[in-house]
């Protein structure tokens, strides 16, 4: 049963919530914030509509005040089109590639070590090859469209998609590393049976080591091991109006798991927001706590319609909601009627009060606008390129600015000199500059890096470890194994 929903508008004293940032030189289809702090983009390579386009580009932050000097040009070798993306568990923080647009691309692995530091540029760049050289990663399945996870043994997890450009689906699930012996696929007659609407499905590791997987309008756990089905969960409700409805690609809704704090023992949540039954988009977010006994979705309004959107995890345990189309569905042409209005979702809020509005932009952001959240705490959104009659392709990039950092105070800052942590060890951070409210109030927050595309970030999560405070320096307890927090 619906409640009605309880939204109010923040009143941030920055007089430019959302901020034009610089001029973009692609419409991105995934977008990474790497370890240097820069913002990598990739793009369609071989089939883009623009003659010099390389495919893969690096923003400079600090640079944004001189276009020229802000975009450093990498380059790509195999059509990324619809690709999917993480952050590859080693100590250079790896971006990750998987699929492609067609025949080859669909196979393809490519890595993206983040190099260089602030203003000043790197050297390295996309690399196909090293990726079965070194890694002896190699996909056994073409995909396009597919979904990405980091197991806790640091295996990554590809699952669905299909084997080129709206062809034939590839209802499979496969390992990287690919272990000796021959095929190891896996057949999910499951997404054979909801293709095609099962694209960029999603995936979340639960803290007992299994997954959870979203797709269409269904969601199961597999286990982690034999990765045959070992819970099917409740349908995923659409609305009032049309039970039966979809929240991944075509019906493109985003979702994220909600915070976990010590001792870790509380359930997981699993929040999925907007979707789509082909015509008008959905106005609710669902949530889900997958391994309780009896699970049961939980549906709240959002003030507006929303298909095609994103959703970011902040550092303060909420999420920001923004982007999006109110009618339609993922694809060139197929969404209309921009969603202008960034919403903010509060999980520490009873539920039904947890949506807040934010401002609105000027800019429409529907099919391929990506949303990511930069070091200093501002959500950087980018592109746009629905190909829908009144909506322009769009490369500019803005900035939203959250609460925590329109409201006046000033943010902590510290610095953590080991950077290789084990699960259940403690780490001291030093030079701990706390302007605001003191070590009794203060929380501390571990965000996953991840990549964004097509509204899913692939193994976001947000971890409020265990920490302790004395005078300038405060103790980080890490989560106590991969399951909870899986190694990268």
């Amino acid at each position: 049963m619906y409640s009605p929903y309880a939204a109010s508008l923040l009143k941030a004293k920055d007089k430019h919530p959302v901020q034009f940032l610089i001029g973009g030189v692609i419409v991105p289809l995934v977008v990474t914030v790497g370890i240097n702090g820069k913002v990598s983009s990739v793009k369609k390579y071989g089939t883009s509509e623009f003659d010099n386009s390389t495919g893969a580009y690096e923003l400079v932050l600090s640079l944004v005040d001189n276009f020229d000097l802000a975009w450093r040009t990498m380059h790509v070798k195999t059509d990324v089109f619809c690709s999917g993306s993480l952050i590859h568990p080693d100590r250079a923080a790896r971006q990750l590639n998987v699929g492609g647009w067609s025949l080859e691309s669909t196979y393809g692995i490519r890595l993206y070590a983040a190099d260089g530091s602030p203003g000043v540029n790197g050297t390295n760049d996309w690399e196909e090859e090293l990726a079965r050289t070194e890694l002896e990663l190699a996909s056994q399945r073409g995909r396009w469209h597919p979904s990405a996870l980091l197991m806790s043994n640091r295996s990554v997890l590809v699952v669905g998609g299909e084997v080129g450009s709206n062809g034939a689906p590839e209802p499979t699930l496969e390992i990287l590393l690919t272990p000796t012996g021959g095929p190891t696929y896996k057949f999910l007659d499951y997404l054979n049976r909801t293709d095609p609407n099962n694209l960029y499905l999603f995936l979340h590791m639960l803290t007992s080591g299994r997954v959870f997987i979203g797709y269409c309008n269904e969601a199961r756990i597999p286990d982690p091991v034999t990765l045959d089905t070992y819970q099917v969960l409740p349908n995923i409700p659409g609305s009032v109006t049309s039970f039966v409805a979809g929240r991944t690609y075509p019906m493109e809704a985003t979702a994220v798991l909600f915070r976990q704090y010590p001792p870790y023992t509380d359930p997981v949540t699993v929040l999925i927001c907007g979707g789509s039954n082909f015509g008008i988009a959905f106005d609710n977010c669902l949530s889900i706590q997958p391994e309780v006994e009896h699970p049961e979705w939980v549906i709240e309004r959002m003030p507006s319609k929303r298909v095609i959107t994103c959703i970011v995890t902040l550092p303060d345990r909420t999420f920001l909601i923004a982007n999006g189309a109110q009618a339609g569905v993922a694809g060139f042409g197929l969404g209309s009627d921009s969603n202008y209005q960034a919403l903010l979702y509060d999980p520490s809020q009873p539920v039904h009060q947890r949506i807040s509005l934010l401002n609105t932009t000027i800019v429409a952001l529907m099919y391929h606008s990506e949303l990511t959240l930069l070091p200093d705490g501002r959500a950087l959104v980018y592109g746009s390129d629905p190909q829908t009659p009144g909506y322009p392709e769009e490369m500019r990039i803005e900035l939203y600015y959250l609460p925590y950092v329109t409201d006046g105070r000033t943010q902590p800052n510290f610095t953590v000199e080991e950077n290789d942590w084990d699960h259940g060890g403690t780490y001291t951070a030093i030079s701990v500059g706390l302007y605001e409210g003191t070590t009794d109030t203060m929380r501390v927050s571990m965000l996953t890096a991840t990549s964004s595309t097509h509204g899913n970030n692939m193994g976001s999560r947000t971890i409020f470890p265990e920490f302790t405070c004395n005078g300038n320096t405060f103790t980080v307890t890490a989560p106590p194994n991969s399951y909870v927090s899986p190694l990268g």
